[in-house]
């Protein structure tokens, strides 16, 4: 690639922005591909030009030559745990309730601030690298803001919660929660911290899921997400045991459960959704809640693999999302667009699930879930510049008949060159603006040998 020697290096907003000559996957609903001019000025998208020049003036502070690349709107991805980004390698080869009674509750109580910090710090610099501009995210019991002041600090685009667990079998002290206590601290954080960082940060409700939640809690953020206009995010259907646990409490299979809970609506996302009979997938139709569809975490933790072409078929908000560090043990949109699609050809056949259709669930749905349909996951006039520039003049991406394919079956994260949220470049030739790579790294591996050592003393 070639940049123009004249533009401002500023590690800010650029009034505007020019990149030239670029491929452009818009996602729009006429799914329009086109080559040319993407102008943005004021960390918006603002118009398109032929690639000819003529959208370069004496205004324009950044000037990307796009050529051989594809510029496309940034992943959003529907379900991370930026607070288990630190348990990378943990706690592999464990079926899910093991993992997190044995592994992963243990941790998490572990946490302490900086632990965290360095924890969410470490995704998010991951997440951007590979294309990724926006999350929504759960995080552990305690020290919630210190994960928002991350998101913040750094430029990216989250919605976040405070994981909640007020019931449970074997659940460590250090998460263990009060009913009331849980709530209240839910809510007091969506007011300090829902619409800030210029707007970057939503806050939701986050129940972890059904086993450990007792039904007051649940129809409690119910009634409050509805009142308040948020989101709830939560765990549902991952895994066979899980759902027993559920019917024995209950009586109730999870999402018929969760739907008598006032939870299954528009603004609730439900991860995982592997184990549902039919009555649960026509809840899922009629209600409008989104499932977030994580292919690779499911098939580590050996949970199944969800009706993704069967909700899709009936009109259900699919998006993706990589779930957690520990349980991927990666957070690379690439690997589970691939994932996505090929799982999928396996059970029903080689056009299961096209290279499209996942592209649009890795954007577009992502976005819906978020409810930011209106401000990103596509490319229009009008929309939030949150845009990534991958190149594909590479070996493994070469030659690209289909940029679509070449991106979901062929590209890597190593393949994005420049990532921009609300218009600012945060990462710049392949390098991170705000965020110190080296330092994030550090400041990972000392936490993580710290949080090493005091789990190995507490179980002595």
């Amino acid at each position: 690639m070639h940049y123009n020697p004249l533009r401002v290096l500023k590690e800010m907003n650029k009034e505007r922005t020019v990149i030239h000559g670029t491929t452009v996957i818009t996602l729009d609903a006429e799914n329009r591909i086109f080559t040319g001019d993407v102008i943005i000025e004021r960390g918006r998208i603002a118009g398109f030009a032929p690639p000819d020049g003529a959208a370069v003036d004496a205004d324009t502070d950044d000037y990307i030559d796009g050529y051989g690349c594809v510029l496309l709107p940034g992943f959003v991805q529907t379900h991370v745990h930026l607070c288990q980004t630190l348990f990378r390698g943990a706690a592999d080869d464990l079926s899910l309730i093991d993992w997190l009674r044995k592994r992963v509750w243990p941790m998490e109580a572990a946490h302490t601030q900086a632990s965290l910090r360095a924890s969410a710090r470490l995704g998010i610099a991951e997440l951007i690298r590979g294309g990724t501009t926006a999350a929504l995210t759960m995080e552990t019991v305690n020290h919630t803001e210190t994960v928002i002041e991350a998101v913040i600090e750094s430029g990216f685009r989250a919605t976040v919660g405070k994981c909640m667990m007020d019931a449970g079998e074997d659940v460590p002290a250090g998460l263990a929660e009060n009913t009331e206590a849980s709530i209240a601290e839910s809510v007091e954080l969506i007011d300090r911290f829902h619409g800030s960082g210029d707007g970057r940060v939503q806050c939701c409700f986050a129940p972890r899921f059904a086993v450990s939640c007792t039904d007051t809690l649940l129809r409690e953020v119910a009634r409050l997400s509805r009142e308040r206009g948020v989101l709830v995010h939560t765990h549902a259907s991952e895994n066979r045991d899980e759902i027993a646990m559920v019917e024995r409490s209950t009586g109730k299979r999870n999402i018929v459960y969760l739907a008598d809970t006032g939870l299954a609506a528009p603004h609730v996302v439900l991860a995982h959704c592997i184990h549902i009979n039919d009555e649960e997938m026509e809840i899922l139709q009629n209600s409008g809640a989104h499932v977030a569809h994580c292919p690779s975490s499911n098939l580590k933790l050996a949970s199944g693999v969800a009706r993704v072409p069967e909700m899709l078929g009936r009109g259900i908000q699919v998006s993706l999302g990589a779930d957690g560090a520990a349980c991927n043990n990666r957070l690379d949109m690439f690997t589970e667009m691939r994932t996505a699609a090929l799982i999928q050809k396996v059970l029903h056949g080689p056009e299961a699930l096209p290279a499209p259709a996942v592209l649009r669930m890795a954007t577009v749905q992502g976005a819906h879930a978020l409810g930011l349909g209106e401000e990103i996951g596509t490319i229009e006039v009008g929309k939030r510049a949150d845009l990534q520039l991958i190149n594909l003049n590479r070996i493994h991406t070469t030659p690209a008949y289909d940029a679509v394919s070449a991106i979901v079956y062929a590209a890597q994260t190593g393949d994005v060159e420049w990532v921009w949220i609300d218009g600012r470049a945060v990462l710049r030739e392949g390098r991170l603006t705000t965020l110190d790579e080296a330092e994030v790294v550090d400041a990972a591996s000392r936490e993580a040998e710290k949080m090493g050592r005091g789990i190995t003393k507490g179980t002595k």
